[in-house]
């Protein structure tokens, strides 16, 4: 998924606003005529030739190497035929449970782990348990976390294709001519680097955004210090903790020691590190081709452990199959094969940017040479918000809006973090009434 940062943002804002008008409508939608139909799924389809819709947002640049898979699994699978239904991922959270309603929502698609247990929660998608137990897929082929995540109320509803996470990207001619041999990995040596460059004559070295994807690499910073952003339960917000609020000081100290304007607008610390204006940017993954295509010389190296455990944010990319209001077998069943042959066949997806989930796709090879190699090799260290519904939307209405305020330096970092948790909190609350739980 090689989009831009206004893409990504995009998408994972798409619930917010949406999630709690367009879903809540769909509270009832279970009942019987969306049920799957009874059908058992051998792995493969033997049936009569069907013709599959799949919903997706690679509007980016991730989008050829997913038409690429669709193509070749095309070839070979004569009895299926999947065609693509590509928009931006707004769109697609909007639409997706207004289509499933109204019976026209597609065979098989593919959202980001943080919205499966909304719409899960919704009846908006369907258990995908049998999938997984006929091909034996497990949490032994994935990292324990992205495989976890995938269920709600003890049902899967996702099957992981990618992981993806914050990087840290630097500019490799500005390490050299600072004297910086090797990618800093703590807070020590990231503040010597830091220190090194500003010597070299690059004045705002590490821009602080003061908007994304700040949040993200605050809930990195959090996890780093030991603090859970939210309890296990998902019913209250720990962002005023101890050791939360290192993490906030953290990122405020960045702008106060010299190393970042003091009002960085949103996008414009990559921008600025794309044209060569300054030497280190945390930014996801899914930027390596966006950097490729730049000509800037740069490397990626995973983000430095500020804190005392490394930890960083992460999501992914997941397949589900939608209720059906006429369940039909067949289309039920080639979308499972069509699910199965693009996780066993996901190194080519490596090519996008994204991490391959499965570890046996990325033993294989599937990663090597690529800018995301390094790291993938500390894939263990990614961490997902709770799978528990509207959660993506509460993280966006309060810990958004309260970094963004303490990097700012409008209110001190522990103000905004308690303000912040406070509503939180309350949000979660209500959510458990909205969605039943």
């Amino acid at each position: 998924m090689i989009h831009t940062k206004r893409s990504l943002r995009g998408r994972l804002r798409a619930a917010t606003a949406i999630g709690a008008v367009a879903l809540l409508g769909l509270t009832a939608c279970g009942g019987s005529g969306g049920e799957e139909a009874a059908s058992e799924f051998t792995g493969e389809y033997t049936g009569p030739a069907v013709e599959l819709s799949f919903w997706n947002g690679f509007t980016g640049g991730d989008g050829p190497f997913m038409e690429q898979m669709i193509e070749d699994f095309n070839a070979e699978h004569e009895n299926i035929k999947v065609s693509s239904n590509t928009m931006q991922w707004a769109d697609f959270y909007q639409r997706l449970p207004a289509a499933v309603t109204a019976g026209e929502g597609p065979d098989v698609g593919v959202m980001h782990l943080d919205q499966l247990s909304t719409m899960a929660a919704r009846n908006v998608i369907v258990p995908v348990d049998d999938l997984a137990e006929t091909l034996e897929l497990s949490g032994d082929d994935f990292t324990k976390e992205v495989w976890d995540a995938g269920v709600y109320q003890d049902e899967r509803f996702g099957i992981p294709l990618d992981v993806h996470s914050l990087a840290m990207y630097y500019n490799t001619e500005h390490f050299e001519k600072a004297g910086i041999t090797e990618a800093p990995t703590d807070a020590a040596s990231f503040e010597d680097a830091l220190t090194k460059l500003q010597a070299a004559g690059y004045e705002n070295p590490f821009w602080m955004p003061t908007l994304w994807p700040s949040h993200l690499m605050n809930l990195s910073l959090q996890w780093q210090y030991g603090n859970e952003p939210f309890d296990a339960e998902a019913s209250k917000a720990n962002f005023a903790s101890p050791e939360g609020l290192e993490a906030i000081d953290w990122q405020r100290s960045i702008v106060e020691d010299g190393y970042s304007p003091s009002s960085v607008a949103i996008d414009s610390q990559y921008v600025a590190f794309k044209n060569g204006e300054t030497s280190i940017t945390w930014d996801g993954i899914w930027q390596v081709n966006d950097l490729d295509a730049s000509g800037l010389p740069y490397a990626a190296a995973p983000i430095p452990t500020i804190g005392d455990e490394q930890a960083v944010w992460a999501n992914s990319h997941n397949f589900f199959l939608p209720r059906q209001a006429q369940p039909d077998p067949d289309k039920q069943n080639a979308a499972k094969v069509f699910i199965a042959w693009l996780s066993e066949n996901s190194a080519e997806w490596a090519g996008s940017g994204m991490i391959p989930a499965r570890e046996s796709v990325r033993a294989a090879g599937a990663l090597e040479g690529l800018p995301q190699a390094p790291i993938a090799e500390q894939i263990d260290s990614m961490r997902f918000l709770p799978a528990v519904p509207g959660i993506g939307a509460v993280q966006t209405e309060t810990l958004e809006v309260a970094v963004s305020k303490a990097v700012l330096g409008e209110e001190s970092p522990e103000d905004a973090m308690t303000e912040a948790a406070d509503n939180a909190s309350k949000l979660m609350e209500e959510n458990k009434a909205s969605f039943g739980e």
